[in-house]
């Protein structure tokens, strides 16, 4: 996320999550290949170079258009074969590890061949020597701060920033690592919260570009596992540096948190804890096709941005690589040699309509299917105690990552934040707060203190983000504790699950300031003693708790034009007002279903469930579940989205839930709409919290998919007023909602927040 480079719809975003991308990076041997001329003796020079790396091998410095290929030791068979692109590289996928590959090289001149080149198994560990033999620059930028290369265990170079709290021989000093592909090396530009965060904090900071990003070498695929093996050598090369004192952490926001999980599977040695926020739980179901279908708004922007930005001969490079490279910078310029070899992302989202299976073309690369994008299925396998924060309402990620906490390791430290809220509600004063305390507890071994420049530095960030001035950081937690063994004992007893609740609400506050009115604690998420509470669709559109006897149906014609595709057609997302123009249904176009006037205050927390009996005149149609609360004075404010398409309304019983139903999305599993019948379809509400005051009414719009987020957008058909849904109520056949309802909720009052005031919860005049 750049702060500072914004402006209207178009900004320049944190993460809009690719999709599941099959690319390619650069790869070097731990021992050299050799070079000769087929049936001569080698000659002095090799003419290109062939690097070995985990299940891949990369060519560089080859003839342009030349033929290339790679046989394994003792391979009768014919082997790879590609042809060397305009950069002169090329890159082969999916190879077996071993020793004794051979590549040649084929042009009208002859023949040229490379022998003894070793292939590394991703389960392999590099010797402690790659680390400990490596020094990066800590003083070509000034006297504490440098820029420079990192070497990874197949020899690529990621380009690297650090900057020290002092100088490096006043060290030893904790360290955090961001890790992304924006620019987080970037010697002038990039993203600088945490780059100008952490050293006053006493933190060594480390920026590292990804392969196939900014001035590092290889090509960029979207969170391949040779990615997050990258991720394992750039910690463990940070802890042996002589400033170091061996423990580092990891920070970043969106695509610089998402990261964090992927490295903390790999279980570096020296990974004291990571502090990813803003994030995903899942590419493919929680981004890039909600309900299985497509988001071809921020998804779709952000596959293409990392298309354009990263690759080779490139017309518009980031400004920063482009000063490199003019500036003499050698090893920059030779890093693009593979950004030719990057698969088309925009084409493999196409491919993916589905979950993806496992696919034995990218058996390493992926070697679970869209499982292996998905932290869920990952995050019990990290160690490392874990900070996480997020909000439901994210513009850009989602809202989806709360369903991930259920799955770390019951033995993992794991805290975390949730709001409502946009992007960057992570960096808000009381999550900032709580982030550096983590970190100084459990990187640091210090008892939490946040400086006075940090306290001064902060507001202006929120200033220039929300144009929101004189916000401060809440006061220091630990100032009684001595000892940084019972500040981190007294901080490890507190309930792991803290919810901030109506974030732009604050007393005091100017509306919409990212601070919250109330906050709650709880054990676990999803919060225990949750009821999974009933609302029944009614004839007269109304949603009550008793199940209606009479049979019926309801129908719409799902109408995507009906709206605009988005709720924000102009101006800053973040800011305290964003200019929300968040449409009202049309009638015809949506069906909607409004409880009476509750007589006491509701609580909700986590994830909600409409079960429809529903037929589709066509056979395959789009449903989007809207969750709102219709206050006293007849505003209707936003609260939650669902999405599904109909042919992927099958469910997993084993992960199902009464108020978070499972869809397994994969092609195997699709089925077309039936003709005539009424078939039962779960529509996942993603997660939320939000207190329903007495006297508002619960409302469920269903509608075509769009029109309620400022960034997501979807590809759903035409229907032309052409497509004929009907819903059931009553009897075998009865629809409903299912909510969270929480009973140790806060206290915010008799009086609603006023609209507009909640971050990322726009208001409208109700249509009820």
């Amino acid at each position: 996320m750049r702060f500072f480079q914004h402006g209207g719809r178009q900004v320049t975003r944190s993460l809009r999550i690719g999709a599941v991308l099959l690319a390619c990076l650069t790869v070097a041997a731990l021992a050299p290949a050799t070079t000769a001329a087929a049936g001569r003796p080698r000659p002095e020079a090799a003419s290109f170079e062939v690097r070995g790396s985990v299940h891949q091998v990369g060519v560089l410095g080859a003839p342009a258009g030349a033929a290339v290929g790679l046989r394994g030791p003792g391979d009768k068979r014919e082997g790879w074969h590609g042809t060397i692109d305009e950069n002169g590289g090329y890159l082969f996928r999916n190879v077996p590890a071993g020793a004794g590959y051979a590549v040649t090289i084929t042009t009208p001149e002859g023949v040229e061949r490379a022998d003894g080149i070793n292939v590394l198994a991703a389960n392999a560990t590099p010797s402690r020597s790659l680390y400990a033999n490596q020094r990066l620059e800590t003083a070509n930028l000034s006297a504490t701060s440098g820029y420079g290369y990192l070497r990874t265990r197949d020899g690529t170079t990621l380009s690297v920033q650090v900057v020290l709290p002092g100088l490096p021989e006043d060290g030893p000093y904790p360290a955090v690592v961001e890790y992304s592909g924006y620019d987080p090396s970037s010697p002038d530009t990039g993203q600088p919260q945490y780059r100008l965060l952490m050293p006053p904090m006493g933190f060594a900071w480390v920026g590292v570009n990804i392969r196939g990003t900014g001035c590092s070498g290889g090509a960029f695929n979207f969170f391949e596992n040779l990615q997050a093996l990258d991720g394992y050598d750039a910690i463990e090369t940070v802890a042996a540096q002589p400033w170091s004192n061996g423990r580092v952490g990891m920070v970043g926001i969106s695509y610089g948190g998402i990261s964090q999980l992927f490295v903390a599977r790999t279980r570096p040695p020296h990974l004291a804890a990571i502090t990813p926020v803003s994030v995903i739980d899942d590419t493919w179901r929680g981004t890039l096709y909600p309900g299985g279908i497509f988001n071809d708004g921020f998804a779709l922007d952000w596959a293409t941005e990392r298309l354009e930005q990263n690759k080779w001969p490139n017309p518009n490079p980031p400004k920063w690589v482009r000063a490199q490279i003019d500036g003499g910078d050698d090893t920059c310029a030779a890093n693009m040699g593979l950004r030719g070899q990057n698969v088309d992302l925009l084409e493999q989202i196409r491919e993916h309509p589905y979950y993806p299976d496992f696919d034995d073309e990218f058996r390493y690369d992926f070697p679970q299917g869209g499982a292996s994008l998905a932290p869920a299925e990952f995050v019990g396998r990290i160690k490392a105690p874990v900070f996480l924060a997020g909000a439901w309402q994210d513009e850009q990620t989602g809202g989806h990552w709360a369903n991930m906490l259920d799955r770390f390791a019951p033995d993992t430290l794991v805290r975390a934040v949730g709001q409502n809220g946009v992007h960057i509600e992570s960096l808000d004063p009381a999550v900032l707060l709580e982030t550096t305390e983590f970190l100084q507890l459990y990187v640091a071994h210090q008892v939490p203190k946040l400086p006075e420049t940090i306290r001064t530095a902060a507001p202006l960030i929120w200033a220039t983000v929300t144009g929101v001035s004189g916000l401060t950081i809440p006061p220091d937690r630990f100032t009684d504790y001595t000892s940084h063994r019972k500040a981190r004992k007294a901080f490890a007893s507190e309930p792991p699950v803290r919810i901030l609740w109506e974030t732009g609400n604050a007393p005091g506050e100017q509306p919409g300031a990212p601070v919250n009115a109330a906050e709650t604690s709880h054990a676990a998420w999803p919060i225990p003693g949750t009821r999974a509470t009933t609302f029944w669709f009614q004839a007269d559109g109304g949603l009550t708790r008793r199940r209606p006897t009479r049979s019926g149906t309801d129908e719409y014609r799902p109408n995507p034009e009906a709206r605009p595709r988005t709720s924000l057609t102009a101006g800053n997302v973040w800011s305290a007002d964003p200019p929300y123009e968040w449409a009202p249904v049309e009638a015809g176009s949506s069906l909607a279903y409004l409880s009476a006037p509750l007589e006491a205050t509701t609580t909700m927390a986590g994830t909600g469930s409409v079960d429809l009996w529903i037929a589709s005149s066509a056979t395959d149609a789009d449903v989007q579940v809207t969750l709102s609360e219709v206050r006293p004075d007849g505003t209707e404010r936003y609260v939650q989205n669902g999405w599904l398409r109909l042919s992927h309304r099958a469910t997993d019983p084993s992960r199902s839930t009464p108020l978070n139903p499972f869809h397994p999305d994969t092609e195997d599993a699709a089925r077309p709409m039936p003709e005539g019948p009424m078939v039962p379809a779960r529509v996942a509400i993603f997660p939320f919290a939000h207190q329903f005051r007495a006297g508002s009414r619960i409302r469920l719009t269903l509608t075509a998919p769009g029109g309620d987020r400022p960034e997501w957008t979807f590809a759903t058909p035409e229907t032309n007023g052409e497509v004929t849904l009907q819903v059931g109520r009553g009897g075998a056949k009865a629809s409903r909602v299912v909510l969270p309802v929480i009973v140790d909720g806060p206290d915010l009052g008799t009086e609603p927040a006023p609209c507009p005031s909640l971050r990322a919860q726009p208001c409208r005049t109700s249509s009820g």
